[in-house]
């Protein structure tokens, strides 16, 4: 079988590396094309994952557009040449329209119900639609759910071991306390509108977590003063055993909050739209705490975040309802290898 996967974001790197690396020892051909926005080219080179650039992230909409119809044209050449069996990445806005224009399957991934643009060029052009079962859309016909989650393909125990080494790299003793803050850049499609947390609430956060050992800052964005001595300073390859080993992860990212639900980290996550798993994540495993972008509910997710903190026993009780998750959900990579072979035996 041949596959195309187009890489666009850091996080999909470590969604498909697994598949990619599995799919390979079966004899598939594999070829990779990407984009380079943020660490998305460090981590394909670290993971010595062969792909092709094919366009540059900006963050404005009017070079998203330009960006798009690039990447059609420059991806239906690859198609023609490459002839795949199948195409497939997440998201789906860059694959959709060239591969219906090819007539080559393509199965996109999704895990965020709110992105406006799906509906007009990536759903109706997609072969398959493929979601966690916790999706609260219905997207028709060739819409499929799974009983798992996007971070289940790289930080299943049967792919994801934590390295305790970061913690010496992030100048961290064993057992320290420490909370990890993300902040998001607010530039994808589906941003538009969007502020996060406020730069006081930002520094109110900072100030209160501080009380309870070290903050370490992770930003899309360049951090202004004094926020920036905060940010950390560990490759990206480590953040998730970083993740593994902190007492809280707070911030702006659905993904960065449920990979700490998956490792045993309580987090929080702030958002007005929010996502079906994050919701699934608070409401049947106790891990993540859902909260809005209204400075009330800002302020309502620090006072949580400091009493997470000051209980003592909240990391030994995340470890157990991660547990918990992970008993009840699949493997999605084995998942994944399974509907890709089966798809072409059809």
């Amino acid at each position: 079988m041949k596959i195309l996967i187009d890489i666009c974001h850091p996080a999909h790197v470590h969604f498909y590396k697994n598949f990619i690396w599995e799919m390979e020892k079966r004899g598939h051909i594999i070829k990779v094309t990407s984009r380079k926005k943020d660490v998305t080219s460090y981590l394909l080179n670290y993971y010595k994952i062969n792909h092709k650039v094919l366009s540059i992230h900006i963050r404005n909409l009017l070079h998203l557009s330009i960006e798009t119809f690039h990447r059609w044209q420059r991806l239906l050449k690859i198609i023609k040449k490459f002839k795949p069996d199948i195409i497939t990445d997440v998201g789906g806005a860059f694959i959709a329209f060239p591969s219906k224009v090819c007539n080559t399957k393509s199965i996109v991934f999704t895990d965020t119900e709110f992105v406006p643009i799906n509906k007009f060029i990536t759903y109706p052009f997609s072969e398959n639609i493929l979601t966690p079962k916790c999706f609260f859309k219905n997207l028709g016909k060739r819409h499929i759910k799974y009983d798992g989650y996007h971070e289940l393909a790289y930080l299943h125990p049967k792919y994801f071991k934590p390295n305790p080494s970061v913690l010496d790299k992030a100048n961290l003793s064993k057992d320290e306390t420490f909370t990890i803050i993300r902040f998001v850049s607010w530039g994808a499609s589906h941003d538009i509108g969007h502020s996060g947390i406020s730069f006081e609430n930002k520094k109110k956060a900072v100030e209160n977590f501080s009380k309870f050992g070290k903050v370490l800052i992770t930003s899309e964005k360049e951090l202004p003063y004094p926020l920036d001595k905060y940010r950390i300073s560990v490759p990206p390859e480590d953040i998730h055993s970083l993740i593994y080993y902190s007492n809280l992860l707070y911030g702006e990212s659905a993904t960065m909050s449920s990979e700490a639900a998956v490792l045993g980290t309580y987090s929080i996550y702030i958002d007005d739209e929010g996502r079906g798993y994050t919701d699934e994540q608070e409401k049947r495993f106790g891990l993540v705490n859902n909260f809005n972008e209204s400075n009330s509910s800002q302020l309502l997710s620090i006072e949580k975040g400091n009493e997470i903190l000051d209980d003592n026993n909240s990391k030994k009780e995340a470890r157990a309802k991660s547990k918990k998750l992970l008993n009840e959900k699949i493997d999605v990579t084995k998942f994944m290898i399974e509907f890709f072979e089966n798809e072409v035996k059809t």
